[in-house]
């Protein structure tokens, strides 16, 4: 299986000037545990997590005024469409991560979890 077949497309985009809060509900709202974030300024891309919010609110930062680029990961690893699930899998386990940018070209079409990757394995594997 590939990751195209694993894949949400759909893909929250925020900017890095959002406030925790509100990128907060916008996860919730979309049912996603990540956003894509995108900064006009440096045109590169980067990534948002649930996790990385409730560090934030851990160290008792204000989710209402801290911003979103102070916790932004600009070191992504980035994943294509045409990946295993196998490779994704490896990428994020190496990278101790749970979410990977989708990118066809320089254009994010997706985000593959590893909830994502469980779905697709789950049924495979109950056959066998």
């Amino acid at each position: 299986m590939l990751v195209r077949d694993a894949m949400s497309t759909v893909v929250l985009t925020i900017g890095p000037d959002h406030t925790l809060r509100q990128a907060a509900r916008l996860m919730s709202a979309r049912r996603v545990g990540a956003a894509v974030v995108l900064d006009p300024e440096t045109c590169g891309l980067g990534i948002l997590t649930e996790r990385d919010i409730l560090r934030s609110v851990a160290a008792e930062l204000d989710p209402a005024t801290e911003r979103v680029a102070a916790h932004t990961t600009t070191d992504v690893v980035f994943a294509a469409p045409q990946w295993t699930l196998v490779d994704a899998a490896s990428a994020m386990i190496q990278g101790s991560f749970r979410h990977l940018i989708v990118l066809d070209g320089d254009e994010p079409v997706g985000i593959v979890s590893v909830r994502d990757i469980i779905n697709c394995w789950t049924p495979v594997l109950s056959r066998s």
